[in-house]
């Protein structure tokens, strides 16, 4: 799961989904009106209510950095719709999410805020969130990254070449950059009038910051994209991660410096560098090893295998047979048994957490008491230790990572631009025309 923080989490649930009612069963009259139908679906005024005041409520302190209330009800409400939208299309695609998922994702949470579960559940309690919704919310989050991954999948593929094209160009740049950004967005097909109009008002908004207004509240205010309400934070993330035709200028500035308004695919982009990280060598301790592992079985109990280790272990120990010989004759490990137990050279979590802890205890030579995994039960004896020099390995891994993460980023990018195209979805927000934008002195439709 990402790295949700509560706050992130309370936002979630309030703004990536909502309780859900259909037209048929809420007719548009009601109190509680229909602000937005989405193909069978639709968005209520009270559901979007919520969720603005959610947003209020995190920026009280600094109510300067949001947009005015209309636009800021429909940025919310454009979320609301492209939820809607991914995890209904998840659903019909298989992607499941059952409560052992939600209560993981609940656990995560909780643990990353120095919280146990009844804590947090108390602490949303205190803000007025049910706690049935928020597991509906964490659920539908789920259910969209699953889909993320189901959809990029089809662009996971990265091969050995063009591994070595990007190394051999020096296009692969080291280190981590913190970025925002704000996305002053175009649709598909846009005419020339619409690319200036979008050009001239990034340019507005580009001189708006140098005239000192802040990064975050002008992303809160200008941009379309979807981390618009986080303030455009993109995070840290690889230079290598950074679109090929912003790298070399992200490259080339300092801390708090931003670009000026640049044409993208999706629109025109101002970016702002927070900080810059150099990563340095990839050093990586490795270990030598070679154990023995009795297997568990219908005819071997887990007693029976510990107490078969035991008696190996006491051979080594007091009885100073050879190691390599039990191993050949005893080990029921496939991969190491005819190599006499050798392990070869690893890293130190290559054999699961449980290796990696007896491993630390280990001196050279020493031979460790009996220990259970899931696999059986092992004796490890430890052989050396080095340092081992990994950058090229790390650089050909981020080489790699780079690649798939953009296949997958641009396939995802425009699977969601053909879902809303293709979707029926009507915004009945007033001040607004169907499709979300802003009318004129805000009239009427």
């Amino acid at each position: 799961m990402n790295k949700l923080t509560v706050l992130f989490a309370l936002l979630l649930a309030l703004v990536c989904a909502a309780p859900r009612a259909t037209a048929q069963l809420l007719p548009s009259d009601s109190i509680d009106r229909i602000v937005a139908v989405v193909d069978e679906d639709v968005v209520l005024q009270s559901e979007l209510d919520r969720a603005v005041g959610q947003i209020l409520a995190q920026y009280q302190r600094n109510p300067a950095q949001l947009p005015p209330r209309n636009l800021l009800e429909a940025q919310v409400l454009n979320r609301l719709i492209m939820t809607r939208l991914q995890v209904a299309r998840a659903d019909s695609t298989g992607v499941r999410v059952g409560d052992a998922d939600i209560d993981n994702a609940v656990q995560t949470i909780a643990r990353q805020n120095n919280l146990s579960p009844d804590q947090l559940r108390a602490s949303l309690a205190q803000d007025g969130i049910s706690y049935s919704e928020f597991r509906r919310n964490l659920h539908d989050e789920l259910m969209v990254q699953r889909l993320h991954q189901r959809v990029a999948q089809s662009s996971a593929q990265v091969s050995d070449a063009e591994i070595d094209i990007m190394l051999a160009s020096n296009s692969l740049k080291t280190g981590e950059v913190h970025l925002a950004h704000i996305l002053i967005g175009v649709p598909d097909g846009a005419s020339a009038e619409q690319l200036q109009a979008a050009r001239e008002k990034a340019e507005r908004v580009k001189k708006e910051i140098d005239g000192g207004m802040d990064f975050t509240a002008a992303a809160i205010r200008y941009s379309n994209a979807s981390d618009a309400l986080e303030g455009g934070d993109l995070g840290w993330r690889r230079f290598d991660q950074v679109p090929s035709m912003f790298a070399d200028l992200v490259q080339g500035m300092k801390p708090g410096d931003s670009t000026p308004a640049l044409r993208g695919p999706s629109g025109f982009h101002i970016l702002k560098l927070v900080g810059k990280r150099d990563t340095g060598p990839q050093m990586v301790t490795e270990y030598h090893a070679r154990h023995i592992m009795v297997r568990m079985s219908e005819l071997v109990s887990t007693d029976e295998a510990q107490r078969k280790v035991a008696e190996l272990r006491r051979r080594l120990v007091d009885g100073k047979e050879d190691f390599a010989k039990l191993a050949k004759q005893f080990s029921q490990d496939p991969g190491s048994a005819n190599a006499g137990g050798d392990m070869g050279w690893f890293a130190i979590d290559a054999y699961g957490p449980k290796v990696a802890e007896v491993l630390t205890t280990l001196k050279d030579e020493e031979i460790s008491q009996p220990f259970q995994t899931e696999a059986g039960w092992h004796l490890i004896q430890m052989l050396g230790k080095r340092e081992q020099d990994k950058t090229r390995e790390a650089q050909r891994e981020q080489a790699r990572q780079a690649i798939q993460e953009r296949k997958a980023d641009e396939e995802y990018d425009n699977f969601l631009r053909t879902l809303r195209s293709e979707a029926y979805v009507e915004v009945r927000l007033p001040g607004f025309d169907k499709d979300g934008k802003p009318l004129e002195n805000g009239g009427t439709p």
